[in-house]
């Protein structure tokens, strides 16, 4: 009987590695974008580019920010192993004062969420 059990547990060992070795894996070029400081009603759309590093395709489910200033925008088609991708991030620049927002990536991932920052300061124009 144990023999059995000790089968059966090197053989689920065996699987779960064996998934492990196949997953998508994402890596940012950065997880914080700084806007810097640009005046009010300027282009508010930065780029998150990503990689995707492991070996299978990368999906990526949702993602959402921590207010409704901020619009995030996710690829729709899978990330092959190997290539490359971007979420498309628009700010409110309507809003003058220091910009501190996160964005929620949730992927199939090996880590499958992941927390972007946009930082910056959004100043009134000059003279008004």
């Amino acid at each position: 009987m144990k023999k059995i059990v000790l089968v059966i547990f090197v053989g689920l060992m065996g699987m779960s590695l064996t998934a492990q070795e196949t997953a998508a894996k994402i890596e940012f070029k950065t997880e914080t974008v700084d806007y810097g400081e640009i005046e009010k009603g300027a282009d508010g759309v930065r780029v998150f580019e990503f990689t995707n590093t492991g070996n299978a395709p990368l999906i990526i489910s949702k993602v959402s920010s921590s207010c409704g200033c901020t619009i995030p925008k996710k690829p729709e088609d899978p990330i092959m192993p190997g290539k490359t991708g971007e979420i498309q991030v628009k700010y409110d620049t309507n809003r003058v004062g220091p910009i501190r927002k996160a964005i929620t990536v949730i992927s199939n991932a090996d880590t499958p969420t992941k927390v972007l920052k946009i930082k910056g300061e959004i100043k009134a124009a000059e003279g008004k």
